[in-house]
């Protein structure tokens, strides 16, 4: 997010393969699958991008343990859990790629996005604790 660049503001991605198992490239190939092919058109990120981790299941890395039981699920959908790749299924859980979540300067949970949410809306709230 360009627009917040200059202010104490940073933006992580997590590569994850338990959604509709979209993601099977190894973690040095994540890179060139963003440039190339999803979304492609030369995308290069911004941000840095961690190795790929489980963010549901017996095997959910801690960070998203933490983030799930800080900030309840914001999608009362579940979605269709034959795409989902991990047990047990919980309500809780993370439901699709590009959930978000903002945390503030000071590490607390501030607020969770489901994938549909106006990016706007994420915007304002990151303005608001700026």
């Amino acid at each position: 997010m360009d627009m917040f660049g200059d202010d104490n503001f940073s933006v992580l991605g997590f590569s994850c393969n338990q959604f509709g198992l979209q993601s099977p490239e190894g973690n040095h190939e994540t890179l060139k699958i963003l440039k190339y092919v999803r979304p492609g058109q030369g995308f290069v990120p911004k941000f840095p991008i961690f190795g790929k981790v489980e963010v549901n299941g017996v095997n959910e890395e801690p960070l998203f343990t933490y983030l799930k039981e800080s900030l309840p699920f914001v999608n009362p959908v579940i979605g269709d859990m034959k795409k989902f790749y991990w047990t047990p299924i919980t309500v809780n859980d993370i439901r699709w790629n590009f959930e978000k979540f903002l945390i503030t300067s000071e590490g607390k949970p501030f607020s969770r996005y489901e994938l549909h949410c106006p990016i706007d809306k994420v915007e304002k709230d990151i303005a608001g604790l700026l």
